[in-house]
């Protein structure tokens, strides 16, 4: 058996959803490869799956994420819902009108990836994502297409028009652009988040989201530094990923001269002075 661990599981009556982690590859044969392999596991990286074990159901999964399933399985395309929600979906996302399903009783394992994956149970709860970020779903789940409920959110939110909306009852199983355990999760009661950037994954259905001045007036705001940030008022849960921003900049060329540099410098960093001719 391979040197596998589980690092996140849910059950539900008619399914066992699991996130596999891969403890250690060992079986390159290409010494380019092996390099590669080697860095990246000294940097703590590890491969990951999902597997999920069906007992008479059904998950919907996003187009190409099956990597193979054994058992009493059939693939299937539906229009997740009916004709009309189909056509929405893609009128509205830009999405295909058809969705991929997976029927029967057996093991299904979705392709593989150095990156992250958290399982959300879903409790008849309703859930707002990045379009981007969902992956696969259990049966009692609905998936459609939630357009922004104000101006500001559609305009300068930083989310595009649309994002993902599940509610129903199941798991849901998110791609998440870092580790689970660099999650946080915001509880509010009346209150309210405000962010500096689209830093923020996930949502409960009944928390507004907006984007708002970073201060009271516009003169404050525009010498703030901070100008509009990402707000969520209300009552639910809110899961953001802080260090989201630290990873994209570390995967450029001038990440991390940035990110060494004071904070708020970073648009101020200087070139050297070349050298003078004699």
């Amino acid at each position: 058996m391979e040197d596998i661990s589980i690092i996140e599981q849910h059950d539900t009556d008619d399914a066992v959803v699991e996130i596999v982690e891969y403890n250690r590859l060992i079986g390159s044969s290409d010494a380019r490869a092996a390099e590669r392999l080697f860095f990246i596991q000294q940097a703590g990286m590890t491969l990951k799956t999902v597997r999920i074990t069906l007992k008479g159901s059904k998950v919907r999964i996003e187009p190409g994420a099956l990597y193979y399933m054994e058992g009493d399985l059939e693939m299937k395309a539906s229009t997740g819902g009916g004709i009309l929600k189909g056509l929405t979906r893609k009128a509205l996302s830009g999405e295909s009108f058809f969705v991929s399903e997976i029927h029967g009783t057996g093991v299904v394992y979705l392709e593989p990836t150095f990156g992250h994956f958290m399982l959300v149970p879903v409790d008849n709860e309703e859930y707002i994502v990045d379009r981007s970020l969902f992956y696969a779903g259990t049966a009692g789940l609905d998936i459609s297409a939630s357009a922004q409920k104000n101006v500001s959110s559609a305009a300068f939110g930083g989310e595009g028009l649309f994002q993902t909306k599940i509610k129903g009852t199941g798991t849901a199983i998110i791609y998440s652009p870092v580790p689970r355990s660099e999650i946080q999760e915001f509880t509010l009661k009346e209150s309210r988040l405000a962010v500096d950037g689209n830093f923020a994954l996930m949502r409960s259905g009944n928390v507004t989201f907006r984007a708002e001045k970073s201060s009271k007036s516009w003169v404050a705001t525009s010498v703030s530094g901070e100008g509009l940030l990402q707000t969520f008022s209300g009552t639910g849960k809110v899961w953001i990923a802080p260090t989201q921003g630290v990873y994209e900049k570390l995967s450029t060329d001038r990440g991390l001269m940035e990110l060494a540099g004071p904070p708020g410098s970073i648009s101020t960093i200087v070139d050297e002075e070349k050298p003078k001719k004699n």
